[in-house]
């Protein structure tokens, strides 16, 4: 792994896992010695995570993570809203059999955490809806639509908005996953879309409640 990779990798899981708090300070330095590299790797890891958005970058001062404000969360909601539906749409006809499956796979493993209460893991959910959703975009076989919702994938990890969920929110979601795939496997590009978008529009009413 190079060593831009390893610091953006060490730093991203830190913003993700809460030990970078949003609002707090990063520095070159910090993420050098955090991931073990030299502040050359370090400065381009924090120079690629202020492009996604995960952190606001000046040179020689460091970065600090972003901080989600209502206004900010409500936009990235808004922004996946018109975006995910067009990949979920594009899916259903390009999608792979072997993409497919995997899709199922994910929303299957999502679907029994969440209807499990004693064993639920709210942070695997969270990884395995990440995974779904960025795994559905890529089925999509866009590229420039992969780069364009990579970092809008990112925020909901990041903002751990599945804390806001109830036991209804998490199972809705899952099912809402479920139904996405069957509609990606029957090759139906407007089942998909629609489904996607209430996903998406759920989740976003579940975080102004």
């Amino acid at each position: 792994m190079r060593a831009v990779d390893k610091a953006y990798d060490v730093i991203r899981q830190g913003i993700i896992d809460g030990r970078f708090a949003p609002a707090g300070r990063i520095t070159e330095h910090e993420v050098a010695a955090a991931a073990g590299v030299s502040r050359t790797p370090a400065r381009e890891a924090l120079r690629r995570l202020h492009s996604e958005g995960l952190v606001n970058f000046t040179p020689n001062q460091g970065a600090v993570v972003t901080e989600w404000s209502g206004e900010e969360s409500d936009e990235v909601f808004e922004l996946r809203a018109l975006l995910e539906p067009f990949g979920a749409a594009r899916a259903a006809t390009r999608a792979t059999a072997a993409q497919i499956q995997a899709l199922q796979q994910l929303a299957k493993e999502q679907y029994a955490e969440a209807h499990d209460p004693v064993a639920r893991d709210v942070d695997r959910i969270a990884a395995l809806n990440n995974d779904f959703h960025r795994q559905l975009q890529e089925a999509a076989h866009s590229p420039r639509l992969l780069r364009a919702v990579a970092a809008l994938l990112e925020a909901p990890l990041i903002m751990k908005t599945f804390l806001n969920y109830t036991t209804e929110d998490l199972e809705r979601s899952a099912a809402h996953h479920l139904e996405i795939v069957r509609a990606i496997a029957a090759r139906d590009p407007e089942w998909a879309a629609s489904v996607m978008r209430s996903h998406i529009l759920a989740a976003r009413r579940t975080l102004q409640r």
